[in-house]
């Protein structure tokens, strides 16, 4: 099932519990317009709230990207003042923070170059599947800007501050093997093989114990933020919800009679 959105710029349809984001701006490297920012947060929306969507992939299309960050050459047009500049940060904003907050398991699927902004991107994502020829860096020491805190401070929880500022004082790109050394990506898969590959991982998720899984990536996130107390008890409550949950009986029956069990997310 194809998602109706406002801009062409992103795709999205659903598939056996698999649903797939896709940054569709090949002739700039998949550079995220204001549009694409609209797009991102809705279709993330709606797949939080679509319980036929189980395990989220995102890619860049053409096949030469995943996404090279912000789209510079429509700032004149669309951050060229104050007023402009907010409007965009809310839009952006938001498509941000959907990605920082989706509950359900997220999956970077990159081809090519992931750059900058692309990386911080993917860095959302809680997987990430790579082609060997893919690029990795955030060149900013190179072009003058700063870089935000959260994105830095992400980057350091997954790599290591040692390495995050290597990444960062130096500019420089890495190949896959390399960004896997660090644990920038998790798997790398060859070109032709990359989405077989990706999907069949995607689809084991969607298979799982949804409240089991959700409950796993909020204790994971809970710690990543440093394991505030609310956060702790939200997530005792998640995995509280699992052992009273329908799934958990399925669980246990499914065992007894082996065989895969169906799982319905209550």
């Amino acid at each position: 099932m194809a998602l109706e959105l406002q801009t062409e710029r992103m795709q999205a349809h659903i598939e056996d519990g698999v649903g797939w984001m896709i940054f569709n701006n090949p002739a700039r490297h998949n550079a995220l317009s204001l549009e694409m920012w609209q797009g991102i947060g809705d279709i993330l929306e709606h797949y939080a709230g679509n319980d036929e969507v189980r395990v989220v992939v995102m890619r860049g299309a053409g096949g030469k990207a995943f996404v090279s960050g912000a789209d510079i050459s429509e700032f004149d047009t669309k951050r060229g003042n104050a007023q402009q500049k907010d409007e965009y940060g809310k839009i952006a904003g938001r498509a941000n923070r959907w990605l920082g907050a989706l509950e359900k398991p997220l999956i970077a699927l990159i081809e090519g170059y992931c750059i900058g902004g692309g990386l911080a991107t993917a860095l959302s994502a809680d997987i990430r599947f790579a082609t060997p020829d893919s690029r990795f860096g955030i060149p900013a020491a190179k072009l003058g800007l700063g870089y935000e805190y959260e994105g830095l401070a992400k980057l350091a929880r997954i790599v290591g501050p040692s390495r995050a500022r290597d990444i960062m004082f130096s500019a420089r790109f890495m190949e896959a093997e390399e960004a896997k050394g660090m644990g920038l990506i998790n798997f790398i898969e060859p070109r032709e093989d990359i989405e077989a590959k990706c999907l069949d991982y995607a689809r084991t998720i969607a298979g799982n114990a949804p409240l089991t899984v959700a409950a796993a990536k909020a204790a994971l996130n809970s710690w990543e933020r440093g394991s505030r107390t609310d956060d702790v008890d939200a997530v005792r409550a998640q995995v509280d919800a699992c052992f009273d949950s329908d799934d958990y009986k399925e669980g246990r029956r499914a065992f007894r009679e082996k065989r895969t069990p169906h799982f319905q997310g209550r």
